[in-house]
């Protein structure tokens, strides 16, 4: 194999990516080595807020940066000097070292020694500057740990620059500072140039700033501790006089302003590198094992964010081994042939994430004809997950379309959303309760529900508060504040959930909820990117482009989210678009060009899909529930505050001759316009709904309208319930007020209980005698009041008999606790028929085919469609 033109330098992307005939995208880099962490949150606010700032020369003395660092570092301002990155300042110094006979400046050094193997730029600043260098050679047979005696029988008996890492590039190799601090003393003539760009990777590092000797100079790399090389900044600590003579040797304005700015926020940031230090040490330690369990490769001990290794066997091993992993597998090592002191057979890499690691390790053992080793962590089961630009962007439906794609493709296809937070939940053939959304992406999979598709299920009850859910059974109300202290606890569950259902799958589709850039929300987020990065997803970000600043939205998302989360992001969809694609013009275009990452969608407005809402946002918008002009039947449903389960509804619409409406205030039921039917749906929190009913006057509305004779009223769970005399809630379990009247058009009485009844139903309807399958979630029993059972009838029974539901004698006021109530075709249809009779019509007869099956196979073809499919099995890797 021909020697590839390899760079001198870790990190050269661009001279990899020529060598390799790629491009620079697709090469993951272990040459060089940056914090796996990736840089610190706040890189992009700190870049956008400096933007404007770079219409004016930057401040030459990097005042607030030197500040700053003097605060860190425990040093006077005037001992610092800041730099285009530690290079930068490595060749200032050289040159400022040098000796000049032109001036009287004191002192100067002819002499370098290098600790070797060393950072090759040593060697190239002093030569640059005309200073001889030699190394004293570290012994491999003793893992390159620094010999102190071999060190100090090495300084000649002039001055001379004597240079040490701390920790050594490549060997990762550290020593105490007592020692140092013993050397400098002794040769007070000697300037000690301590180079620690890698020092913050190190576990209770004490950095030689503070209380250093005159003659001790140390570099201090910031691009390497913050990731973000790009920027290039370095610093240096040195006696004030040798500062000065480096800041001259510097051209002016060395350091950008965007630079400046970054460095400034980040030193004091200890909390990242705390952070840095305990996950670089966990992968180091990982990845060291792995790579030695390869046989013919030895891993040197190191205390860096990389690990230098020897190729046992021939002398040009590592060579090869880095043109091989480079051509064929697109990664980039370090080989160290130019490295003094060492050969061919010697490479190092960069400690990276684990991924990145599993990945690296694969391919090595494949280069090295061993196959492949068993990895750390098992590869993660392919999966892309959907996030919003905004909430109710449409995630759940698209989510529901890829599960569909994937299975009409033959893949066995899962969903997934870490917490839900929604009123619309429906019971699992087991007994869970989970979200609809995810019920019917479970659907759209071929899979029966079950609820670790939705292990963490938030259903507001009051403004502030919600009952929580977790792996289908409710763990009691929270407020926000309890239950973000809790989250941390309730991830561990959702994770075990999610590898149990990913471990039994070929492919995982999960979604997001809300927005990833809630700024409020990121650190307690266990739903979106947290979630991305355990599953090792891709992730689309969906705008709803029908609102409006749909691409604002998708811009302002991307710069809100942190480097590591952006990282994710592969591309857009733009959903509910109404009219032509092309009328978009160049704002596609435009959104790359600032962001980065291409629309792969543009998914349109389908109108009636026929499909479940997530949740209430778009009933309160109005957007699910319309009046048909010219329909035979008014239905009027009330739209209560907390309305839960409004999905019982949406087999109604699905009948031509049916018009529904929601309904808010007396006027529109009371009013001319009086509603063949009237359904009081679920509710999260019936005490307080029941108060509102009465403080808006629909109470009484709704008993003068079921005075009529003329309109049914139904109620639907909670509705059912405050059809009653009664709602006790000894408990307080949705409310603090413990007793409430309900409308008192049946004789029942209702008492919340803390068992919540969760169940999968077959039930009989009496008095047409036609079968209904639903389900249960309520708390507690109703049961008729004291006296009143001769005003009752049985509307609803289980199959053993047990009545969930019950009506008054003439059947125009009954209700029951059967969600799904109306999904039976042929009751739904006998029940409007008899509505229809009421009001002198014929009965319809045959009813319209309230089946999801269709409208999942029509969604999935119009997603099919709109969505560049060829990326996103790309993304996915199938």
């Amino acid at each position: 194999m021909r020697p590839l033109p390899l760079p001198s330098h870790g990190g050269h992307l661009q001279a990899l990516a020529r060598a390799a005939g790629r491009d620079p995208a697709d090469i993951l880099d272990f040459s060089a080595s940056m914090n796996p962490l990736g840089p610190p949150d706040g890189l992009r606010a700190i870049i956008s807020r400096t933007v404007s700032e770079v219409v004016h020369y930057p401040d030459p003395d990097c005042s607030g940066l030197v500040t700053a660092a003097s605060r860190r570092y425990g040093l006077p301002p005037e001992e610092l000097v800041a730099g285009n990155g530690t290079s930068d300042l490595l060749f200032a110094l050289a040159r400022a070292a040098r000796p000049d006979p032109g001036t009287r400046r004191a002192p100067s050094w002819s002499r370098a020694i290098l600790a070797a193997p060393c950072y090759v730029d040593y060697r190239r600043a002093c030569a640059r500057a005309g200073i001889e260098a030699t190394a004293v050679l570290l012994d491999p047979d003793h893992d390159f740990s620094l010999d102190w005696d071999r060190l100090l029988a090495g300084l000649p008996r002039k001055p001379a620059l004597v240079f040490l890492g701390r920790p050594q590039n490549p060997t990762g190799r550290s020593f105490p500072d007592a020692p140092l601090r013993e050397l400098a003393a002794f040769r007070p003539d000697c300037l000690f140039v301590i180079d620690e760009a890698f020092a913050d990777f190190v576990p209770d590092f004490a950095s030689l700033t503070r209380n250093r000797p005159d003659n001790v100079a140390v570099f201090l790399s910031l691009t390497k501790s913050f990731a973000v090389p790009g920027l290039r900044l370095g610093l240096l600590a040195a006696e004030a006089r040798l500062v000065a003579r480096v800041r001259d040797e510097l051209a002016p304005w060395a350091v950008n302003a965007m630079a400046q700015a970054v460095g400034q926020a980040f030193l004091g940031d200890e909390a990242y590198l705390s952070r840095t230090r305990s996950e670089t040490g966990r992968l180091r330690r990982d990845l060291a094992a792995s790579l030695a369990a390869l046989p013919g490769v030895r891993v040197f001990p190191g205390e860096a964010n990389f690990l230098l290794c020897r190729l046992e066997g021939q002398a040009d091993g590592a060579v090869r081994l880095g043109h091989r992993l480079l051509l064929e597998h697109g990664l980039a090592i370090r080989v160290c042939a130019d490295f003094a002191g060492l050969d061919g057979r010697y490479f190092r890499v960069a400690v990276r994430r684990d991924a990145d690691n599993a990945r690296l390790l694969s391919a090595l053992a494949a280069v090295l004809g061993q196959g492949r080793p068993r990895p750390a962590r098992p590869r993660p089961t392919p999966a892309l997950m959907f996030q919003g630009a905004s909430s109710n962007a449409g995630k759940s439906v698209l989510a529901a379309a890829l599960c569909r794609i994937l299975r009409q493709d033959g893949y066995a296809v899962a969903p997934f959303k870490a917490q839900n937070m929604s009123l619309n939940s429906g019971v699992t053939p087991d007994g869970l309760e989970m979200g609809r959304a995810q019920i019917l992406q479970a659907r759209a999979c071929g899979l029966a529900p079950e609820a670790a598709m939705n292990p963490v299920l938030l259903k507001p009850s009051s403004e502030t508060g919600s009952q929580v859910v977790v792996m289908g059974r409710p763990v009691g109300n929270m407020d926000a504040r309890t239950y973000f202290a809790r989250k941390r606890d309730f991830f561990a569950t959702v994770t075990a959930a999610y590898d149990d259902l990913a471990a039994r799958h070929e492919v995982m589709v999960i979604e997001g909820a809300g927005s990833p850039a809630e700024v409020n929300l990121m650190a307690h987020d266990i739903v979106n990117m947290a979630m991305a990065a355990h599953a090792g997803a891709r992730v689309l970000l969906v705008a709803d482009i029908d609102r409006g600043g749909a691409f604002a939205a998708l811009a302002g998302t991307m710069e809100l989210l942190p480097e590591r989360d952006r990282a994710r992001v592969v591309g857009y969809v733009l959903n509910r678009f109404r009219g032509d694609p092309g009328l978009l013009g160049d704002a596609p275009d435009f959104v790359f060009r600032m962001t980065g990452r291409a629309v792969l969608g543009v998914v349109p407005n389908i109108v009636g899909l026929g499909l479940p809402e997530e949740d209430s946002v778009s009933l309160k918008a109005g957007g699910l529930f319309a009046a048909r002009p010219g329909a035979a039947l008014d239905l009027a449903v009330i739209d209560l505050p907390h309305i839960s389960n409004f999905t019982d509804c949406d087999a109604l619409v699905a009948e031509p001759d049916v018009g529904l409406r929601l309904v808010r205030s007396p006027g529109e039921v009371a009013g001319p316009r009086r509603p063949d039917a009237l359904i009081l749906p679920g509710s999260k929190n019936t005490l307080a709904d029941l108060r509102w009913l009465r403080e808006t006057g629909l109470d009484r509305s709704i008993v003068d309208l079921a005075a009529t004779g003329r309109c049914e009223v139904v109620g639907i769970c909670a509705g059912f319930q405050m059809l009653g005399e009664v709602v006790a809630d000894p408990l307080c379990l949705e409310s603090k007020k413990q007793r409430e009247s309900g409308l008192g058009l049946l004789p029942l009485f209702t008492e919340l209980l803390a068992e919540k009844t969760l169940r999968l139903v077959s039930a009989g309807h009496t008095r047409s005698g036609l079968a209904i399958r639903g389900y249960e979630i309520h708390h507690g029993t109703t049961r008729p009041a004291e006296g009143g059972a001769t005003g009752l009838e049985i509307a609803l029974a289980r199959e053993d008999g047990t009545p969930v539901g019950y009506a008054r004698p003439d059947g125009l006021v009954w209700g029951g606790y059967l969600h799904g109530l109306f999904d039976a075709d042929a009751f739904r249809r006998a029940w409007l028929d008899g509505l229809r009779v009421k009001k002198g019509l014929a009965p319809v007869g045959t009813p319209t085919p309230y089946d999801l099956e269709p409208a999942l196979d029509r969604l999935a073809d119009v997603v099919r469609t709109a969505l560049d499919m060829d990326a996103v099995r790309a993304m996915l890797g199938i």
